[in-house]
């Protein structure tokens, strides 16, 4: 047999076609048109959206829960809510390596964490607490006592943090070691900024914490479904799954919401009066003018369509508009920093603790915007300039017992003085 026969003939090659996407064609992940998704796809879109809306319902049942138990409820789900993030945010940039090195190091976060609990909510429900045990002498020289020393107290355990990371500094690791100090303190900023203020507007009022978180996540459901459905052009590269047709949508949907949702919110005392105290009782309290409705008469035209003449109208609902133009417009870029984040270190979620959303940072990172943009409003555009209550608050915090009587004395002169005091 020859042994040419044995050999294959060469393979005909075809010259390889490169195909270049054109600059203006839309990426195959924002792609929707002529059923370009999978059925796998799809299916995983759908059961990632079931279990989405399962964990949200869970949460608005805890939600819902805590509110009808009280502030001083909130405020201990405020805090439950800091331990999470912090324990997501210190684990971010952990290295199991280099903390076999290190033992207690990890302590240290919780050190500076707890000083800076203490230090922000003593701060923020000193006055408070001084109401709640002013029956017992020993108790209320104790709160006292904290009160006056709380800053000297917070400092000298911020001190003893600060000595015990420079005594536990290692060689060769130094720069790992301060990077961690460094991200620990962003964490504080981060974490109780947020919590500080939504504290503070609890206590003015459950309503002022109430409805911009509830403003927050109305958008972002909002978003979602609208995206889900009718997302076409993408809005922000920082986050492709964002579509304009969610972000306008959603602003639509918020800005409705916020006016229909304060209305609802406004006629419970239970959400508008202020807490002065730690208590868990139910509230009562003369309403503020800003929750007695305002009545409205309907156009001619229109009654022949409803079966109203006029309209009842919170003043509040006016400022809830602007709160949630704001929940709208700018607290969504607290989402896209986040996002940003992310992709940085090159992580999906923050964490795992609530299955479809993520970890708790990520579904807190517009109500830290939120939040503080809510406080700034209420102190600057809401509170009046003077009230009674005010000044008592001042009254209680910088004068002693003894000034105090003196300055009573001083008011009853007054007062009887001008015939005010009736014997």
């Amino acid at each position: 047999m020859d042994k040419h026969h044995n050999v294959a003939p060469p393979p005909t090659s075809t010259p390889r076609i490169r195909h270049r996407r054109r600059s203006n064609e839309i990426p195959s992940e924002f792609s929707r048109s002529n059923g370009s998704h999978s059925p796998v796809k799809d299916q995983s879109k759908y059961r990632t959206m079931w279990i989405r809306a399962y964990s949200s319902m869970w949460m608005f049942g805890v939600v819902s829960a805590v509110i009808y138990l009280g502030h001083l409820y909130i405020w201990a789900l405020v805090v439950v809510i800091q331990i999470f993030m912090a324990s997501e945010l210190f684990s971010l940039l952990r290295r199991t390596r280099e903390d076999r090195h290190l033992p207690g190091f990890r302590l240290l976060n919780w050190h500076f964490f707890f000083t800076a609990m203490l230090f922000v909510y003593g701060r923020i429900l000193n006055q408070q607490l001084v109401n709640t045990v002013t029956s017992d002498k020993f108790f209320n020289r104790l709160v006292s006592g904290f009160i006056k020393y709380q800053m000297v107290i917070c400092y000298f355990l911020y001190i003893a943090g600060f000595v015990w990371f420079i005594l536990t500094l290692k060689k060769r690791m130094y720069k790992y070691q301060f990077s961690q100090y460094a991200w620990t303190h962003m964490i504080l900023i981060v974490v109780f900024t947020q919590s500080a203020f939504t504290v503070a507007n609890t206590f003015e009022g459950m309503f002022w914490s109430l409805l911009p978180a509830s403003l927050i996540a109305i958008n972002d459901v909002a978003a979602y479904f609208f995206g889900f459905f009718f997302g076409r052009t993408p809005l922000i590269k920082l986050s492709p799954k964002k579509t304009w047709e969610g972000f306008i949508g959603a602003s639509i949907a918020t800005l409705t919401s916020a006016f229909l949702f304060a209305n609802i919110l406004g006629r419970f005392q239970w959400l508008t009066c202020p807490r002065k105290d730690l208590s868990t009782g139910w509230l009562h309290c003369d309403p503020d003018p800003l929750f007695k409705p305002e009545y409205f008469s309907l156009p001619g035209w229109l009654t022949h369509w409803v079966p109203w003449k006029e309209v009842p109208i919170l003043p509040v609902q006016w400022h809830a508009l602007c709160l949630g133009l704001f929940a709208s417009i700018i607290a969504p870029f607290g989402g896209f920093f986040a996002s940003g984040f992310k992709r940085a270190f090159n992580i999906k979620d923050f964490g795992a603790s609530i299955p479809g959303h993520g970890g708790f940072t990520d579904r807190m990172d517009c109500q830290m915007v939120m939040s503080v943009f809510a406080y700034i409003y209420h102190q600057s555009f809401v509170v009046p300039d003077y009230s009674v209550d005010m000044i008592m608050d001042q009254i209680s915090r910088h004068l002693s017992l003894e000034e105090q009587q003196v300055l009573f004395m001083k008011l009853g002169e007054v007062l009887d003085e001008r015939h005010y005091l009736v014997n």
